[in-house]
């Protein structure tokens, strides 16, 4: 009988983010040997410089610019300012409470052993770590994403930040190019814009936030301009870059005509690329620069290898990366394996008014030739809007002909709490009808869902 064999560790956890750590928190609790190898910051984007940082911020300004406008209420608001240095203060406080930024310990304390090192496959089963090998029965592979220097003549010369150093900054910039216009884009746009700086958001696409229906990029493009003095310039390529003094330079394309002009700094929020540069062709898993190959069930072509998260190429939000990594977890564990239910996953976008979205987007629908109702409930339609002074948004629902929800979309207040009454109700295949029957809280952004849910009889 042929002896099994002795490798250091059960398991390997490459990344310590959203992907890799319910991962190995699982398998470690579920008594196996377990280790986490970290390139840059253990906790990964998330709580380092990623949604924790950013949000946390974005709270922030977003009291100081309902204060500034207080005055409609008749509160005196003439004395409102900001310390940067403080909201700084506060976004470092909202990080520690997390517990997962940088903090190495967290995972030492639950017997798990931690290398702060690149790594690299050698084999299947062995790694390169800080100049030693070590091995494993099994890996997951959750080393994420990394921003690629854009094609734009100049860039690296004329300097720019990505989201993992923007918010070092000593103070907000006079003026700000961001490059992109996806939901991160949008978020930072309104957080500096909030802040006094003067906002350029480039797109390629012809309106920002292609990835929702087309209204919500409409509509976010007019509330940016006219609330935030955002210029949101779609359908414009960036050409050149280059530093002139202490600002920077950029020539760029929109309608066939070519424009300058001088802006303090360049925020690259678009441009990930999967990070897959760890020798994975000496383990025989099978990837491209879009991604790791998988199966349904996160398996790698070689049978030993998971991967889960960015580094599979897929444009999902932390919560996906959070499911996957359980699900990986699951499969390492067991021989009954299973496959991530992405089905109702929900996206959302912290702004403020908050976009979310859910399900089929109208788009989605028409490209697959089905049958569609829709109905569009504006916020004006509820009680809410009047005591709050607030009407720019709406709530939005999709149905197939049978009344069953396929989509739905929020543009309000608290938009990523009031999206999942919806996840849920198109997870569970429910009628809108459900939804319009429902008892809604007066007085409660919410009861958009169910005046729209109404109109569709």
């Amino acid at each position: 009988m042929a002896r099994r064999p002795t490798f250091d560790y059960d398991l390997i956890v490459i990344g310590s983010g959203a992907a890799g750590s319910p991962a190995a928190t699982i398998a470690a609790n579920a008594g196996k040997r377990v280790a986490v190898v970290e390139a840059n910051m253990f906790g990964g984007e998330s709580p380092n410089w990623g949604d924790i940082p950013l949000k946390a911020m974005l709270h922030a300004t977003q009291l100081y610019d309902e204060a500034r406008h207080a005055g409609r209420f008749g509160v005196r608001s003439s004395t409102i300012g900001y310390n940067f240095m403080s909201l700084k203060a506060w976004k470092n406080t909202a990080i520690k409470r997390t517990g997962a930024g940088n903090n190495r310990t967290y995972y030492e304390k639950q017997g798990i052993a931690t290398y702060h090192s690149l790594a690299h496959f050698l084999s299947p089963n062995e790694i390169s770590v800080a100049r030693r090998h070590l091995s494993a029965e099994q890996f997951l592979v959750a080393t994420g994403s990394h921003w690629e220097q854009p094609a734009i003549a100049g860039i690296d010369e004329a300097g720019y930040h990505t989201p993992q150093t923007i918010l070092d900054i000593p103070r907000p910039p006079k003026s700000m190019l961001i490059i992109g216009g996806d939901n991160l884009s949008v978020e930072y746009a309104q957080l500096f814009a909030s802040l006094g700086t003067k906002v350029y958001l480039v797109e390629k696409a012809a309106r920002i936030l292609p990835d929702e229906d087309q209204e919500v990029g409409e509509l976010f493009a007019k509330l940016l301009a006219e609330q935030k003095g955002v210029s949101v310039l779609t359908q414009t390529r960036l050409l050149t870059a280059q530093k002139e003094g202490l600002l920077r330079k950029v020539t760029f394309s929109r309608g066939g005509v070519e424009k300058t002009m001088k802006v303090d700094e360049i925020l690259l929020t678009t441009g990930r690329a999967p990070t897959v540069d760890i020798g994975l062709e000496n383990a025989t898993v099978a990837y491209s620069p879009k991604g790791i190959e998988v199966n349904e069930h996160l398996q790698t072509s070689a049978k030993s290898i998971y991967a889960a998260g960015d580094v599979l190429g897929n444009k999902r939000y932390l919560h996906t990366a959070l499911l996957e990594s359980r699900v990986a977890a699951h499969n390492l564990l067991h021989k009954q394996k299973i496959s991530p239910d992405y089905f109702g996953t929900p996206n959302v976008t912290y702004t403020f008014p908050g976009i979310a979205s859910v399900g089929l987007r109208e788009d989605d629908c028409i490209k697959r030739d089905l049958t569609i109702r829709t109905a569009v409930a504006p916020l004006t339609m509820v009680a809410r809007a009047n005591t709050s002074d607030f009407r720019d948004g709406f709530v939005k629902l999709i149905t197939d002909k049978k009344g069953i929800l396929l989509g739905a979309t929020v543009i309000a207040p608290h938009a990523g709490e009031i999206i999942h009454e919806l996840a849920l109700a198109i997870r569970h295949h429910m009628h809108a009808a459900d939804l319009a029957t429902m008892p809604h809280a007066f007085l409660s952004w919410s009861e958009a869902v169910r005046v729209a849910a109404a109109r569709l009889g």
